[in-house]
């Protein structure tokens, strides 16, 4: 197992501070060397920033490209990996998500998320059709379409989040939280497993004694400096190596193949395992299907086992949502509006955080061989969708409220 992330929550203000970049900086290059001595691989440290209609509450013309720029010259200078630069929201002037391109195309470390559905302001019509052609946009910066590696739609995503694009701060005092890559955890627990109740009773304890120890850590890091730690998102991330795959982990429980029937109930198991484990748990917490981070996913996609339709399936029981989705670089926004809408229901009405990371693949249609020289992407090929221009009432511009399932 390893650490996907240490991430640093701040407000840093416009003009923005450099002292408290240079604090967030002095703290992740010691919380690094501090889990590093406790046994863990730490791939990433990051910071993440209010929403930008905050950060430029009194500013009636933002540059948000220079912005965008300085905060990740910054960061190189205080050797802080990634920054998510906030989100875009519903409420939010329209020029906050129409610059994401823009910003993305004119950096490399920096993230972003648009939010298109929350409990609050429930499902923004206007947002996903603007987080649709944001993600259509993207799709071109680069001619391997990894522009939209860094920029999410967010359904229901609260603040506090320690994985990009959708890590956000929600104000007020510094905090930290960890995100794991734990997919190795269930292959290994479920290796050999005589009974159903045996790899889950195996996967709860390794999750707790490996939480237990990032706990510990963290737990000294804040003590120390009065500063706030926040939890750990403790979610079945992989990597696409396949002793590394949430793929292998889900046909090691028996299905025959990841996309066949049972990947829903195996999926259910393994977030159910999660939630079990006693841990101060933050964020998605549960399991990651990321089709191009996963070489089993990536293979199962490949030959026609796995669709966008099976993927918000698995959404409904497991973690983040519809993650590194390679689709045909000719669909159109209004097509990707479609998608958007059925995560952002998905989300609203059963209460949980999901994502839309979706990468139109350019000059490829579905079926189409993909390679990549991205050393955390799997080959693959294009996914086929059903995403069809919405009519009527659906592609207008209201904001609609969608009430999650309560039972008496």
């Amino acid at each position: 197992m390893k650490i996907r992330s240490i991430t640093y929550f701040t407000d840093i203000g416009w003009p923005f501070d450099d002292a408290r970049i240079a604090t967030a900086g002095k703290f992740l290059a010691e919380a690094r060397k501090a889990f590093q001595s406790a046994g863990f691989e730490v791939q990433t440290t990051r910071l993440a920033l209010p929403p930008l209609a905050r950060t430029f509450a009194n500013v009636s013309n933002p540059s948000l490209i220079k912005y965008a720029q300085e905060v990740e010259a910054a960061c190189f200078v205080q050797s802080v990996d990634y920054a998510a630069l906030g989100v875009a929201r519903p409420t939010d002037p329209s020029p906050f998500y129409e610059v994401i391109p823009d910003v993305i195309a004119a950096t490399e470390n920096i993230f972003m998320g648009a939010v298109i559905a929350s409990p609050l302001n429930g499902i923004s019509l206007p947002a996903i059709q603007m987080a649709a052609k944001i993600i259509h946009r993207c799709s071109t910066i680069t001619a391997d379409g990894l522009g939209n590696l860094r920029f999410a739609a967010l359904a229901n995503v609260e603040p506090g989040i320690p994985f990009v694009p959708a890590a956000y701060h929600e104000g007020g005092s510094p905090s930290f939280g960890v995100a794991t890559e734990s997919a190795d955890l269930a292959v290994s627990a479920f290796a050999g497993a005589a009974s159903l109740a045996e790899a889950r009773s195996r996967l709860i304890a390794l999750i707790e004694d490996q939480a237990k120890n990032i706990s510990n850590v963290a737990k000294k890091l804040s003590g120390s400096r009065s500063l706030r730690f926040a939890g750990i998102d403790f979610s079945l991330a992989p990597f696409p190596e396949t002793n590394r795959s949430i793929g292998a982990a889900i046909e090691a429980l028996g299905v025959s193949a990841v996309g066949a029937s049972g990947t829903l109930a195996a999926i259910a198991i393994l977030t159910d395992a999660i939630h079990r484990a006693q841990f101060q748990e933050i964020g998605f917490s549960g399991v990651f299907t990321p089709v191009l981070e996963d070489n089993v996913l990536a293979s199962r996609a490949a030959e026609g086992l796995i669709a966008v339709s099976d993927l918000l399936l698995y959404a409904a029981v497991c973690g983040a949502g519809l993650d590194t989705v390679p689709l045909p670089g000719d669909i159109t926004p209004e097509e990707i509006a479609s998608i958007l809408l059925d995560v952002s229901a998905l989300a609203l009405r059963l209460n949980k955080p999901l994502t839309a990371r979706l990468m139109p693949m350019p000059g490829k249609g579905a079926g189409d061989e993909l390679t990549f020289e991205f050393p955390y992407f799997a080959s693959g090929r294009v996914l086929a969708h059903k995403g069809k221009a919405l009519g009527g009432v659906l592609s207008g511009s209201e904001s609609v409220e969608l009430a999650h399932r309560v039972r008496d």
